[in-house]
């Protein structure tokens, strides 16, 4: 039996019961080496479809595929052993009905290996989030700022300014929780909605922009990290990879250049087979 086999995988019941208790730790991961970090710390990683824009460069998540899911997936899983792996939906895999959601949600967690998948949570979403959960996939909500609908929204801009707004995403976040969501991503709203949010629901909240207000709280972890100049006003850098990086690459290309980079054959040890 290998060793990762002995540990104890975090599972959405236990991320429900944390409501009110222990804050709960959460990133997002595309790729298996950043996974193995998070794994040791978080509770929870997030498969997000903001890989769209962090990895692939594209200008929104509108234009990430199931495919491209279910691939950064899958090195996710390859090594994170502990955490929750929670993986989006990405944008027209789901809304279309509930039959299409699951046949997108069923094959993202046999595919990857996932133990939940997260939706976007407006007002159509309470049916399709209790049809998954009765078969079996454990469904995170996300209500607030919703990048999926950013073009309906007018962009990536805080949510909840006016009271009807404001109550609408509570409603969302009600209605979630109601349907057997066992945690909801709240995005983008003032400290006082997130408070709001937070104690209208029997569920967890995940706050990302929301304020300390939340149950738990969640990055784009290359924001977090400074691998970009810019990123959105709430989040704090802990790192400034951006720098990091671009110095490590000048200096190779100056190596390179001035022929002091160490490439010489015999630094490598090749065995020649007999014939």
């Amino acid at each position: 039996m290998s060793a990762q086999n002995h540990i104890r995988r975090i599972t959405a019941p236990q991320i429900t019961a944390r409501k009110g208790g222990e804050p709960i730790v959460c990133l997002t991961a595309y790729d298996a080496p950043t996974a193995a970090l998070a794994d040791e710390y978080c509770d929870l990683i997030l498969v997000g479809d903001s890989l769209g824009m962090v990895v692939h460069g594209l200008p929104s998540t509108v234009g990430v595929t199931l495919d491209m899911m279910i691939l950064h997936g899958q090195a996710v899983m390859r090594t994170a052993h502990k955490s929750l792996v929670v993986v989006d939906l990405p944008f027209g895999s789901y809304e279309d009905s509930v039959e299409t959601a699951f046949k997108s949600a069923s094959r993202v967690m046999m595919e990857t290996g996932c133990q939940a998948v997260k939706i976007e949570s407006g007002s159509y979403a309470a049916e399709t989030i209790a049809y998954l959960v009765e078969r079996g996939i454990p469904v995170m909500s996300h209500v607030g700022l919703r990048p999926q609908s950013m073009n309906v929204l007018g962009g990536f801009r805080a949510r909840g300014r006016s009271k009807d707004i404001a109550d609408e995403i509570i409603e969302n976040a009600i209605s979630a929780a109601k349907s057997g969501s066992f945690a909801v991503v709240v995005e983008g709203v003032s400290e006082e909605l997130a408070n709001r949010v937070t104690k209208a629901v029997e569920i967890p909240t995940i706050g990302i922009g929301a304020s300390a207000q939340c149950d738990g709280q969640i990055l784009v972890t290359p924001d977090m990290l400074g691998q970009f100049a810019r990123v959105p006003k709430f989040v704090k850098k802990y790192g400034d990879q951006l720098e990091a990086t671009r110095a490590a690459i000048a200096q190779y290309a100056a190596d390179v250049k001035d022929r002091s980079f160490p490439g010489e054959a015999n630094l490598y040890h090749f065995k020649t087979a007999s014939t």
